[in-house]
C-alpha cells in the first residue's frame, strides 16, 4: 500500500502528540463533501488521465518525460510583466480572467507538460478576511500578527462561497488547456502559520517554533485553522478542474524531524484530508527538507518533491523507492553556460531513473532574471530524451 493509499485507509504513519492537530474534525472536511470528481472533470473524461504528467505521478511510463517549473508563471516572462502592469499581486490572483491568462502563458511559450495555477499561498487568508498584503521587496505582511490564543480564536473562517474567484479562474484555464493538466497548489499549514505568527517573512521562524513548545494548544489551534484554509483552497481548485495538487511547505526546512512529526505533520495531513477523496495525485514539496522527506511522504501523498540540495537517487533511497519523485534541477545553473546546464539536467534525469516515476522540475522556483529561452531549451532537451 502506498503512503497515500494508507492515508486514505486511515493508517497514515506520522508521530502525534497530546496536541494532535487532527483531534478536531475539519469543519469543511471531505466527510461532508460528495465523493470523487465530477464526470466532466479532465481526469474523468479522458483529457488528462493519460497525459505524461499524470502517468508519471501514478508511476507509469509516460509518452515523453514530463517537465514543469515552479514559478513558471511569473516574473521571468515579459508577457507576464506587461499584463501585470499597475495591478497589485493579490488583486491579480483574484481576477479570474487575469489569473487564467498568466497561468497559460508559460504553457504556450515553453511547451511544459503542466500548468501551475497562478495564485499565492496567502490568498486563503485574504479571502477569509485576514488583513494581508504582498509588499514588493518584502513578501506577505499581515496587518496584525497572530500570537495568542485570543488572536487565533478571533480569526475569521474561510467560506466556500468566498472561493468562487478561484474556481472561476480554474474553469477558464482548464477550458483552454485541453489535454495539458493544471496543477493546483496551497501553502502547507506550517508555512502559512509561520507568516501569521511572524507577521512577515522571517529567516529563522523563531516565533512559530517557540509557540509550538511554549503554547502548544494555541499552536495546534492555529495550525488547524491554516490546515482547513489550505485544504479548502486545494479542494476548490481540484473540483473546478485541476488534475493534481501540490502542498508547498516553504519553511519546513527550519524544523527538526521531531518537531515536524509532532507539531506539523498532523496539520499537513489535515489539509490533505480535504481532498483525498477526490483521487487526484497529491504532491508534497518543501525547501531544505532533505531530512524530512520520509515524514513528508507519510502525511499521505503520491509524489514527493525534492529541492536542489539532495540528489534524487539518494532521495529515492531514503524513501525506499515507494513514491515517484519531482525535481530537482538547480535554479542557479539556469544562468550557467549551456554545456554545464545540459550536463546537469542529464545528471538529474539519471539520478531520478531509479524512482517509481520522475517529473522534471527545478529544485525551487524560477529566478526572476532567468532568460525564458533557456527554459524553453531545457524543456526541448528533456523531451528529446526517451522516457524508457
Amino acid at each position: 500500500m502506498t503512503p497515500s493509499a494508507a492515508a486514505r485507509a486511515g493508517t497514515t504513519n506520522f508521530s502525534t502528540s497530546d496536541h494532535d492537530a487532527t483531534a478536531d474534525a475539519a469543519p469543511d472536511s471531505p466527510a461532508n463533501a460528495a465523493a470523487g470528481l465530477p464526470a466532466g472533470h479532465p481526469l474523468m473524461d479522458g483529457r488528462t488521465a493519460g497525459s505524461p504528467l499524470i502517468t508519471a505521478y501514478r508511476g507509469g511510463t509516460p509518452s515523453r518525460r514530463p517537465v514543469w517549473f515552479m514559478r513558471q508563471a511569473g516574473r521571468s516572462l515579459p508577457e507576464y510583466l506587461k499584463i501585470r502592469e499597475g495591478v497589485a499581486m493579490l488583486d491579480s490572483c483574484l481576477r479570474p480572467e487575469l489569473a487564467s491568462e498568466i497561468t497559460l502563458q508559460p504553457v504556450r511559450r515553453h511547451d511544459v507538460d503542466a500548468a501551475i495555477f497562478f495564485s499565492d499561498i496567502v490568498i486563503p487568508l485574504k479571502l477569509a478576511g485576514v488583513g494581508v498584503d504582498i509588499v514588493p521587496g518584502v513578501g506577505p505582511v499581515l496587518d496584525v500578527p497572530v500570537r495568542t490564543a485570543a488572536d487565533v480564536a478571533a480569526l475569521p473562517q474561510l467560506s466556500w462561497e468566498a472561493l468562487e474567484p478561484i474556481r472561476e479562474a480554474v474553469r477558464l484555464t482548464v477550458a483552454e488547456l485541453g489535454s495539458t493538466p493544471l496543477i493546483g497548489f496551497a501553502g502547507a499549514p506550517f508555512t502559512l502559520a509561520a507568516y501569521m505568527v511572524e507577521g512577515k517573512p522571517s529567516r529563522d521562524h523563531l516565533g512559530p517554533r517557540t509557540m509550538m513548545h511554549a503554547d502548544p494548544e494555541t499552536w495546534t489551534a492555529l495550525a488547524n485553522w491554516a490546515a482547513d484554509a489550505s485544504g479548502m483552497f486545494l479542494r476548490a481548485q481540484l473540483e473546478a478542474g485541476a488534475s493534481a495538487a501540490q502542498l508547498f511547505d516553504s519553511w519546513a526546512g527550519s524544523l527538526g524531524l521531531a518537531d515536524y512529526q509532532r507539531f506539523v505533520a498532523p496539520a499537513s495531513a489535515r489539509a490533505l484530508d480535504h481532498v483525498r477523496h477526490l483521487g487526484a495525485p497529491l504532491i508534497h514539496f518543501g525547501t531544505g527538507t532533505s531530512e524530512l522527506l520520509v515524514a513528508m511522504r507519510d502525511v499521505g501523498v503520491d509524489v514527493v518533491g525534492v529541492d536542489y540540495r539532495l540528489p534524487l537517487d539518494e532521495a529515492n533511497r531514503r524513501l525506499g523507492g515507494t513514491v515517484p519523485l519531482q525535481g530537482n534541477i538547480d535554479p542557479a545553473l539556469l544562468s550557467a553556460p549551456w554545456e554545464v546546464l545540459e550536463a546537469h539536467v542529464r545528471d538529474v534525469i539519471a539520478a531520478g531513473s531509479a524512482a517509481p516515476g520522475h517529473v522534471l522540475n527545478l529544485g525551487h522556483g524560477v529566478p526572476p532574471e532567468t532568460d525564458p529561452a533557456v527554459l524553453t531549451r531545457v524543456v526541448e532537451l528533456i523531451h528529446s530524451i526517451s522516457p524508457e
